[in-house]
Formats: structure tokens, C-alpha cells, sequence
């Protein structure tokens, strides 16, 4: 089967692609939570074509982004069908009696927009640097080293989780294993689940000594060494300032 990994694209070439790590997660974590407190229709709308051409300019394929982000447009495509008929304001339609409010089809489309703006940019940061090197990041940003572990531990094995899933599935659907909706089927289904609970469990302690076998503190250690330039920090500078207009542009409008 084909791993979704995050980095795929990692090794190309773009000026997002060389901005120092360190820098990176800061200007985009800052832009991320600017773009998401937007209250201005517009002002999202603005934001979300910014996204866009960040992620032209990082040589990312769309593709390999638009795949991501459909599934989140389909987590978020409820408000923009609930709100216009849960949030009371002047009505724009009616449907079959009930009516549709313009307040609550701009919120709905704004909460529409701000996500799938903070989602493009989120596959933009990671996918433009290996995984190794954002955990690198992470660690000189002294973010907690437990929660850094436990996100290279959860990226790491959640694929051989999904391995170990797949392969059971398909020994039980050779045999003619078939969903249905009995206690049959939810027995053979906790029995599944107990037996990935278990070599889950047996896996994490054979990776553990392994680990502690081979000297690992855990602290992470790469080859990979950061140098902030001067483009690194112009660029910090103008996408830290892009990250401020929205909100001027609130207090103006």
C-alpha cells in the first residue's frame, strides 16, 4: 500500500523549502492563528488566495495538497449547510418554509474559508521539510520534549498500526469474514481490535529496550544544521507583517 507520508516532496527545490526550519514553523504557526481569527468575509477570502500562492511558490503538487484538503472541505461543508438556517438575521431565501439567513451563510462560509486556509498552510510547512528536520525544530524551539516524542513515535508507527490492520483484515476476509450487524460481528471485531491493543503493547517494549540499548536519551539527534540568513529573516519579517494586515484591515474596515 501507498504511506501518505507528510515530506514526500521534501527534496525540492523553493524558497519555502530552503526558510530555515526554526523560522518557518514560527512565521507559519503565527500566520495560521492570524488567518483563523479573521471575522471579515473578505478578509478570509484574501487570506485563503495568500495560502495559495505560498503554496505556488513552495512547488508543492496540487495534488498532493487538494487530496488532503477535500477531506477537511467535507468536515467543515456541514456549516455552511446548518448555519444559514440555525442563525437568526435577515433572510436571504426559503426553503420549503424554513428560512435562510444571510448572517448565517457568510459565518458559515467564513468558518469554511478560515479552515481550509489554516489547512493549506499547514500541508505547506510540513511538506516542505523532512520529518526529521521539523522534529529537529521542534526541540531547538524548546518545545516539550515528551509531546516531540510522542509526535515522532505517532508518525513513526502509525503506519505499521495501519500495516498490521490491513493484513489482519485481509486474513479474515480470505477466511469469509463479512461485516454485518450481529454479536457475531462486533465479537470478531473486539478480538481484532484486542489483538492490535497486544502487539501494540509487545512492539512499544521491544522498540523501548532497543532504544535504551542503542543510548538513546531522548534528545533527537541529526546531521541537519540550521543557519538563519538574512532571507531567512526578511522573509520571517514580511510574512510576520502579512500576518498583522488582516487585522489592521478589521480595525479599518
Amino acid at each position: 500500500m501507498e504511506y501518505p507520508e507528510i515530506d514526500r516532496y521534501a527534496s525540492l527545490k523553493s524558497p519555502i523549502h530552503q526558510f530555515d526550519p526554526r523560522a518557518k514553523i514560527i512565521t507559519f504557526s503565527i500566520l495560521i492563528f492570524s488567518f483563523v481569527f479573521v471575522n471579515n468575509l473578505t478578509i478570509a477570502g484574501m487570506n485563503l488566495f495568500f495560502t495559495f500562492v505560498l503554496l505556488l511558490i513552495s512547488r508543492l503538487p496540487l495534488n498532493f495538497v487538494f487530496n488532503r484538503i477535500k477531506w477537511v472541505f467535507l468536515f467543515v461543508l456541514p456549516f455552511l449547510i446548518i448555519m444559514p438556517f440555525t442563525v437568526s438575521g435577515s433572510e436571504l431565501a426559503s426553503i420549503a418554509g424554513i428560512k435562510m439567513t444571510y448572517e448565517g451563510f457568510m459565518y458559515g462560509s467564513l468558518i469554511v474559508l478560515r479552515a481550509i486556509a489554516a489547512v493549506t498552510l499547514v500541508l505547506t510547512m510540513l511538506g516542505t521539510m523532512r520529518f526529521d528536520t521539523t522534529i529537529k525544530a521542534l526541540y531547538m524551539l524548546k518545545i516539550p520534549g515528551l509531546f516531540i516524542q510522542m509526535l515522532m513515535f505517532t508518525y513513526r508507527y502509525i503506519f505499521v498500526f495501519l500495516s498490521d490492520f490491513l493484513s489482519m483484515w485481509k486474513a479474515m476476509s480470505s477466511k469469509g469474514f463479512k461485516l454485518r450487524s450481529n454479536i457475531y460481528t462486533l465479537s470478531i471485531l473486539g478480538n481484532l481490535i484486542g489483538m492490535l491493543i497486544v502487539k501494540s503493547y509487545e512492539r512499544a517494549e521491544n522498540v523501548y529496550h532497543s532504544m535504551i540499548s542503542k543510548g538513546y536519551t531522548g534528545n533527537q539527534k541529526t546531521l541537519v544544521k540550521f543557519n538563519m540568513a538574512t532571507k531567512d529573516y526578511a522573509l520571517t519579517i514580511v510574512l510576520i507583517g502579512i500576518a498583522i494586515l488582516p487585522h489592521v484591515c478589521s480595525m479599518v474596515i
